[in-house]
């Protein structure tokens, strides 16, 4: 993937070459800060305002303040896509950590937060989201603010690493057998017509995607329901599947040896990636672009 070269840190536009933090970085030292990875498809931000939201209400759980009001910091990133001229599929990534300060675990006075964002082409992956994608359980090991999108990210990435160390795709995270959510995805069990997921706590983070899922079954009278299932009901599953913003809704096949159902995408599934697709006008801005 390759990186654009304009970084916005701060207020300020800067070439990537050119920016470098302190070494005593909260971020660095501590995790003490928190992130969001908005997809782009064509050069335009999908559930922007929805990501914006949700980076706030992170911020105010970890009592960090961003440097920006929402309105701000929103024509900031709009101005971003147009400083790269991006018109591409990729994803913003952006960070905002407690500041560059001395070390010392109490929060440092008088310090501004450090903020930046970048973007990066992010092709879609036609190839897991047509066929599905198998993955590994795994024991969930993370904090109980997992609602928080921290920095503390270090289980995701040991459980992400041994997903792809068996040559999977994700690694679906439980609690004495009790699902939560993936590494990086939050994860769904279809049975009977039904949907069901981990309900909105603290132990799951509360995926902007999850949502939009949450709205296109109910606007397809499927039944989505907030409630655990557990790995013991995996093998009866109708379908799985996964969701994040670079995921989007991808179809999970096989979880350890359990191949789900016929080990195809199932047909829920399939209603609701066509829902999203339509909803991100993905193939509208396709079309407008041959012609």
């Amino acid at each position: 993937m390759s990186l654009y070269p304009i970084i916005l840190s701060q207020s300020t536009f800067k070439h990537k070459d050119s920016l470098k933090y302190p070494f005593e970085e909260r971020g660095l030292q501590f995790g003490d800060g928190i992130y969001e990875v908005i997809r782009i498809y064509h050069g335009n931000y999908y559930l922007f305002q929805e990501h914006v939201d949700r980076l706030y209400r992170s911020a105010e759980a970890i009592k960090l303040n961003i440097p920006f009001e929402k309105e701000e910091l929103s024509r900031l990133l709009l101005e971003l896509i147009k400083r790269n001229k991006m018109t591409s599929d990729g994803k913003l990534y952006l960070q905002v950590t407690r500041g560059s300060a001395p070390r010392d675990h109490v929060f440092p006075k008088g310090v501004t937060a450090n903020l930046y964002a970048y973007i990066e082409d992010l092709p879609r992956n036609l190839e897991a989201l047509e066929n599905g994608v198998k993955t590994i359980s795994i024991r969930d090991s993370r904090w109980e603010n997992c609602y928080i999108k921290s920095l503390n990210l270090l289980p995701n990435v040991l459980a992400k690493q041994e997903a792809s160390e068996q040559g999977c795709y994700e690694a679906v995270l439980h609690k004495d057998g009790v699902v939560t959510e993936c590494s990086s995805s939050n994860i769904y069990l279809v049975k009977d017509g039904k949907i069901y997921t981990h309900p909105a706590t603290k132990n799951i983070l509360h995926g902007c995607v999850r949502m939009a899922v949450e709205k296109f079954a109910k606007d397809l009278n499927i039944p989505f329901i907030e409630e655990s299932f557990t790995l013991d009901d995996i093998p009866s599953a109708d379908e799985m599947f996964l969701s994040s913003s670079t995921s989007e809704i991808t179809p999970v096949i096989q979880v350890d040896d359990i191949v789900i159902a016929d080990g195809k995408p199932g047909e829920i599934t399939e209603k609701l990636q066509e829902a999203y697709v339509k909803d991100a006008k993905i193939e509208e801005t396709k079309t407008k672009q041959m012609m």
